[in-house]
């Protein structure tokens, strides 16, 4: 499928009224190419088309955010976006005076949510993963590979936690669990 005017026009509204626009217009292109190489993915599965216009919004904010982030003119944090742009201290206070206690560093949080594209996507992996994992352990129910997986991957239960949860030594527990990993590997096709 291929972009209509309509779509062209939208994507180049959405790019230059974007607030990370300001100050990166020499990035335009390619906030342009990544834009229009989300979105055609994305209008294929579209069949409402009133929601057409809030999509384009999201992919222009999350291309606009990865191409920022490949020129390293933003950085992850925790859980945002930062500018790189540097604030030289050096310029601002002698030398001899190393004590910055009291000087304050602003950054503007950039707020990045996963596009509806991006939420398919890793659903599916989820499901393939969770299939991989129903297959492994169906093979050999000795190990426990479902119950691996819950206190590990939904539970989020340390190892030694598991250990003792399904009466096993922790290295017996690490020991499935990379053989569940390579299974899941195998399946996937990694």
């Amino acid at each position: 499928m291929e972009l209509s005017q309509e779509h062209i026009e939208l994507l180049e509204k959405f790019i230059k009224s974007d607030r990370k626009f300001v100050g990166n217009e020499d990035l335009y292109e390619d906030f342009f190419a990544e834009s229009s190489k989300r979105a055609v993915s994305l209008l294929d599965t579209i069949t409402d088309t009133s929601a057409t216009v809030p999509y384009l919004k999201k992919i222009v904010s999350t291309s606009i955010i990865l191409v920022l982030k490949n020129q390293g003119r933003v950085r992850r944090t925790h859980d945002n976006f930062v500018s790189t742009n540097e604030i030289s201290l050096d310029a601002n206070y002698p030398s001899n005076n190393k004590n910055f206690q009291n000087t304050l560093v602003n950054y503007s949080f950039i707020d990045i949510s996963p596009t509806p594209e991006e939420v398919v996507i890793q659903k599916d992996i989820l499901q393939r993963v969770y299939d991989a994992v129903v297959v492994a352990h169906s093979a050999n129910i000795s190990k426990q590979f479902l119950d691996l997986y819950d206190l590990r991957y939904v539970q989020c239960k340390k190892q030694s936690e598991i250990a003792k949860i399904l009466n096993l030594s922790q290295s017996e527990v690490s020991k499935r669990l990379f053989e569940l990993m390579e299974q899941v590997k195998l399946a996937l096709g990694n």
